[in-house]
């Protein structure tokens, strides 16, 4: 059975409107989201949520046992962790993104990164706040790319891990640092790794499945497989799919819907546009040029 996020059932029975949702495996969920002259309580959720306003937002205010408060505007964050009750006057307009993600996938991330036990571990309430990471992870890569194309899902996955492992080191009670990850992957784990990669291009590959297959946390196999290859996992990925793609061009004569799946992105439009991008020419063009 799927998964509900309380407040993002919460938001569906007012006058939000959801524009975009993915769910990433692992127990994470993102969704993008406005709203305009709005009451809305968060009453008792069994997971957390991180908001990032991306635009408007200065008309939204928040309870406080002192009275209401605002304080929003672009690149402003609010945590609420599990179990907290918060209340939401949203006066004005206010577009912002959410990650959901349970309180299992944050002791999970803990474990595997730190190989410590996180028994005691309490989330900060953060309102109205800014951080500069917070704002480059989701506006640079959980907001420049398609959420529905399943070649962006190992991007998707990559940024939300870094995202919650920054939470766990900020804003909580731990404050441990981060682990220093020293060398590359092995040849052998390496090799299977990139075998791996290969056999499955047409799939919505997952950090969390690679690192798997490394036998590793995400965190260490991120970071050793850059140090093995220069590039992260969904930049190796994402060209090794359209390597893949211009040799079906190339020497086959496949309709474009049938390279864009065989390749792992979800229509024509999405392989159209990434493969313009990092190539310089869209597919129909190279083709084009081919049979000339």
């Amino acid at each position: 059975m799927t998964r509900q996020y309380q407040a993002f059932e919460t938001l569906k029975k007012h006058q939000a409107v959801l524009h975009d949702t993915v769910r990433l495996g692992s127990g994470m969920q993102l969704a993008a989201w406005s709203n305009k002259n709005d009451c809305v309580t968060q009453e008792d959720p069994d997971h957390h949520t991180l908001s990032l306003y991306i635009a408007d937002g200065y008309e939204c205010y928040h309870k406080t046992r002192a009275g209401w408060h605002n304080g929003g505007g672009p690149d402003r964050f609010c945590l609420m962790p599990k179990h907290n009750i918060s209340s939401w006057d949203v006066r004005g307009a206010l577009s912002f993104v959410h990650l959901y993600y349970t309180d299992d996938h944050l002791r999970q991330v803990i474990e595997q990164t730190w190989d410590r036990s996180p028994a005691s571990i309490q989330v900060a309430e953060q309102v109205f706040n800014e951080d500069r990471q917070i704002t480059q992870l989701y506006r640079h890569f959980l907001l420049s790319c398609q959420w529905q194309d399943n070649s962006n899902h190992l991007l998707l996955s990559s940024a939300t891990n870094l995202l919650v492992t920054h939470l766990a080191r900020q804003y909580t009670q731990l404050q441990w640092s981060l682990p220093q990850v020293r060398g590359g992957l092995s040849p052998s784990v390496l090799n299977r790794v990139k075998e791996y990669i290969h056999g499955h291009l047409a799939d919505p590959l997952s950090l969390a499945e690679l690192a798997q297959i490394a036998e590793l946390s995400e965190y260490h196999f991120a970071r050793m497989f850059k140090q093995s290859m220069g590039i992260a996992p969904h930049q190796y990925v994402m060209n090794a799919r359209l390597i893949r793609a211009e040799s079906l061009l190339r020497h086959t004569a496949l309709d474009m819907t049938t390279i864009a799946l065989d390749c792992g992105f979800s229509s024509t439009s999405h392989f159209s546009h990434r493969f313009k991008s990092l190539r310089g020419m869209a597919p129909s063009a190279l083709r084009a040029e081919l049979l000339r």
